[in-house]
């Protein structure tokens, strides 16, 4: 009986990607043997995260990187070190602002739910632009001038989603935001592939980068990296570690914590709840590794070729393998259906509802239209996917 059998918890086949509500996709089992081997043994947690940075430094180019539980808690730890910087009293009062740098701007068309992250440290957000090519009422969305405009005394960053369509361009928020001496956080959770993106961010000027450990790195569903300006990296640290500690007896490894520039050792901070465990960090720097050794290509086609398995076995149906050409994308396959026969909802829902279970990806549901991402499958599932879609549809 599986782990998961005998807690009387239903597994199942996860097409639809890495989500966090499907618990991720599936460590590569060199990812899981690194973290049962740093189960067996206590280490200092500075001198742990020291490591990390180097390794996160050294792969992004960054000056220094560390590991919290997610690209979420990488953003709330990041997003404090811009208001506070290293300044202990700053540090105990966080989410309470008063009297520091209290607002953070960002485009209009880019908020979403997870800038909580940011909102959770006290942080205003300032909104800028109007996503006419959105409204579908024209073609712009907001420049760099308004962002520029936003900026006050009380700004402490402007934050930044990555995505291939977000406008302005990110060396143009760069470019407005550090004339004004402020920083960007630049939030890059599933920019993974392509490889590259691990050091573009950095390379454009960015101040703070956030990825997520648990999509397309494979390593552990409660691990992000956070890389940037060695300053701001200290600053995330000393609000996200166990500091209960004796001033005197406190050693932090310099190349994390330069102890002597601290006034004071911090009390725990509002990153304490965002905890990685010296597991985590192991894990996710194994998975870090083993994602730069792969490569874009050979990743690329292991995916595609599970796209094209479910692809073969819904042959005669109107079925589209995305993405197949272009190896710094994750490719997938689109089936489109015929809603006066099954819609999407439906068909998602008898897969989810089967044996095994599989979870399909519904966005796209009000085009009749779900897709199968290949990232979370394990050896042998393409064939189940294809096989079960096709059963059904099959059926109708």
């Amino acid at each position: 009986m599986s782990i998961y059998a005998d807690l009387g918890v239903r597994s199942l086949i996860n097409a639809k990607g890495p989500a966090t509500r499907l618990s991720g996709g599936i460590m590569r089992a060199e990812v899981a043997a690194a973290m049962a081997e740093a189960s067996r043994a206590c280490v200092d947690m500075a001198d742990l995260q020291a490591a990390a940075s180097r390794v996160i430094a050294e792969v992004t180019g960054a000056e220094a990187g560390y590991v919290a539980s997610g690209a979420s808690a990488c953003l709330l730890i990041g997003a404090a070190a811009c208001v506070t910087g290293l300044d202990p009293g700053r540090m105990a009062k966080l989410p309470d602002t008063t009297g520091m740098k209290d607002e953070c701007v960002m485009v209009r068309s880019q908020r979403n739910f997870y800038d909580h992250a940011i909102r959770a440290t006290g942080l205003k957000i300032v909104e800028v632009g109007l996503p006419d090519r959105y409204a579908g009422a024209g073609v712009r969305d907001a420049e760099a001038w308004e962002i520029d405009d936003a900026i006050t005394e009380r700004t402490a960053a402007v934050f930044y989603v990555a995505d291939a369509q977000a406008r302005p361009s990110l060396s143009d928020v760069i470019r407005v935001a550090h004339a004004r001496g402020v920083p960007v956080i630049v939030d890059a959770a599933a920019q993974l592939p392509p490889q590259e993106n691990l050091k573009r961010f950095i390379a454009e000027g960015a101040d703070l980068v956030a990825f997520s450990g648990g999509k397309a790195l494979g390593g552990p569903q409660a691990s992000g990296l956070l890389a940037g300006r060695r300053e701001l990296v200290m600053a995330a640290a000393l609000q996200h570690l166990d500091l209960d500690v004796f001033w005197d007896m406190w050693e932090p490894p310099a190349t994390l914590i330069d102890k002597a520039r601290l006034k004071g050792a911090p009390q725990h901070g509002i990153g304490r709840s965002c905890k990685a465990g010296k597991e985590e960090i192991v894990g996710v720097l194994t998975a870090l590794r083993l994602f730069i050794a792969e490569g874009d290509a050979p990743r690329h086609a292991r995916w595609l070729k599970d796209c094209e398995t479910v692809a073969t076995a819904l042959e005669g149906y109107l079925v589209t393998v995305m993405g197949s050409n272009d190896t710094a994308s994750v490719p997938s396959v689109e089936i489109t259906l015929d809603p006066e026969r099954i819609s999407a909802r439906d068909l998602c829902l008898r897969l989810q509802h089967g044996e095994p279970a599989i979870a399909l990806d519904p966005a796209q549901r009000d085009r009749s239209i779900v897709t199968v991402n290949p990232m979370c499958l394990g050896p042998g599932e393409a064939e189940i996917v294809g096989r079960e879609i096709r059963r059904v549809l099959d059926e109708l």
